[in-house]
């Protein structure tokens, strides 16, 4: 994730067929949000990929993704990731100026049922080389590279894969961190993809792809980046049906 140039990203860009791929991907985002619905708002579509974001991600974690028709949600990662799903929103602001508060707002969310430690809710471990490569991972965020929303996105993602930086709930925040991301570079300004969908129901694949990227290794790193963005189109096509059942 280093290389010349002020951008530390910027090799990405490099490796073979990445670029095109990230394209790819933003051009069917964007399709989505041309769609006559998401044209006059997209609101429903964005609370529809919400919950359905959430329940995937729960599902990709080993929680129940389905939601119980009547009474309150039980499996405490569904209720962990639904929460940090409706806070997603307000969050924004704090991921845009510092987005390591808002990684530990998330935290505090996704895993307040799932440990009997509390205090152990958002401050991550204190495992060597932690702490300085989630600072690393906020400059990015914050204005240090200015490569394409969906490599920064995948990148986000991939790296809090790697890292574990809670040590609980890790999947849940990792998702919701590069959804955070793929909002505010623009790449889905309103939210209304879906590619944990993709993640879900290719969860092998998934997994593999992540740990590939945790090598570091340019060919690994490649293969998550690819992976991302085809879930990334597969997310365009999944908001695409939720958008034309809105009307």
């Amino acid at each position: 994730m280093t290389g010349g140039g002020t951008d530390p990203l910027a090799p990405l860009l490099e490796l073979d067929g990445v670029a095109a791929a990230a394209k790819s991907a933003q051009e069917a985002v964007f399709a989505v949000h041309r769609l006559g619905p998401n044209l006059r708002g997209g609101s429903a579509t964005a609370a529809e990929a919400s919950v359905r974001a959430a329940r995937a991600s729960a599902g990709i974690d080993g929680g129940d993704p389905e939601i119980p028709a009547e009474g309150s949600v039980t499996d405490p990662v569904l209720a962990g990731s639904l929460r940090v799903a409706r806070a997603l929103e307000s969050l924004l602001p704090t991921w845009r100026r510092a987005p390591l508060q808002a990684l530990a707002r998330m935290h505090v969310l996704a895993a307040s049922d799932l440990t009997d430690h509390p205090d152990s809710l958002g401050r991550p471990r204190p495992a060597e080389g932690v702490a300085g490569r989630l600072e690393l991972l906020a400059q990015l965020v914050t204005g240090a590279s200015a490569v394409p929303g969906a490599v920064l996105a995948a990148v986000v993602h991939g790296e809090l894969l790697t890292l574990r930086p809670f040590g609980s709930a890790d999947g849940v925040v990792a998702r919701a961190a590069a959804r955070l991301t793929m909002v505010a570079s623009g790449f889905d300004p309103k939210s209304l993809t879906v590619p944990e969908v993709a993640y879900f129901r290719r969860s092998r694949r998934y997994r593999d792809a992540a740990e590939s990227f945790a090598t570091g290794e340019a060919d690994g790193v490649r293969e998550w980046l690819l992976f991302s963005c085809d879930a990334f189109e597969a997310g365009a096509r999944e908001a695409t049906g939720i958008a034309e059942a809105a009307g």
